[in-house]
């Protein structure tokens, strides 16, 4: 297969919230809404379910998807790995879609295709969106991402980096509202989305965790430590993940909302 391939690691368990993928108070399975997001990106030319479930197979094969099915993985990288060597030989561009963000714009998902595509010096691209929240900041299952001029990231943390040393965050999260389109927010929320180079994605996933991986708890600072670069865009939209019951509850009810 060539060109660029969308990928969505998949698996029935989770700690948090069991079987997500396959909740369907609203219709159709969770997982159904990122696959139909992933093929209305205009950049995609194929995308593939990749799970080591029979359950999400059968389901995924139901709405029309073609479905890779895979061994037990640690890692949504894994998985979509050995989909690619045995499916996607021939692929230049690899993008890994998250099966638990319903709600993911297919308009990132081409803005990050072509970021890729303008810097092919980079071996790995991701999405951010500016934070506008403090509570975003300061919530530690929020990941920022801190980028060099080139829109190169520099690194990743839960923490709420750059450090504001001589102010407090609200002073740049909450603007007057005559000021407020003079503000720009000076931090980044990343969201889950990934570009690989197919041969850096399978070399990756060979490479054992390193030390910042295992202190944050943050696969891409495995790529940075080993010396690859990671390409930043920023969008407008961010994507909310279904971690929680609460989380899949509020989602039920906003597409209950669209539908009224």
């Amino acid at each position: 297969m060539s060109g660029v391939v969308g990928l969505i690691p998949a698996r029935l368990q989770s700690s948090r919230l069991p079987g997500k993928m396959l909740l369907a108070e609203t219709g159709k399975p969770l997982i159904q809404y990122a696959w139909e997001a992933a093929t209305r990106a205009k950049l995609l030319n194929e995308v593939i379910i990749a799970t080591d479930s029979p359950e999400i197979a059968e389901a995924a094969t139901g709405f029309g998807a073609r479905v890779s099915l895979t061994g037990d993985h640690p890692s949504g990288s894994d998985r979509i790995a050995e989909a690619v060597q045995r499916d996607c030989s021939g692929a230049s561009l690899i993008v890994n879609v998250q099966g638990d963000e319903p709600e993911l714009d297919p308009q990132s998902i081409d803005v990050l295709i072509e970021a890729m595509h303008s810097r092919p010096d980079v071996e790995m691209g991701t999405l951010a969106v500016p934070i506008d929240s403090l509570a975003t900041l300061q919530d530690t299952g929020c990941v920022k991402v801190v980028c060099a001029a080139d829109g190169r990231a520099l690194y990743f943390s839960r923490h709420p980096i750059p450090f504001y040393r001589d102010g407090t965050p609200s002073d740049l999260l909450s603007p007057d509202e005559e000021t407020a389109h003079l503000v720009k927010s000076p931090w980044l929320l990343h969201l889950g989305i990934y570009a690989y180079r197919p041969e850096f994605l399978l070399a990756f996933t060979q490479m054992p965790p390193s030390r910042l991986e295992q202190l944050e708890r943050l696969e891409q600072l495995r790529a940075l430590e080993a010396g690859a670069s990671i390409l930043v865009k920023t969008v407008s939209h961010r994507s909310v993940g279904i971690d929680t019951a609460a989380d899949y509850a509020a989602f039920v009810e906003r597409q209950k909302s669209k539908c009224s």
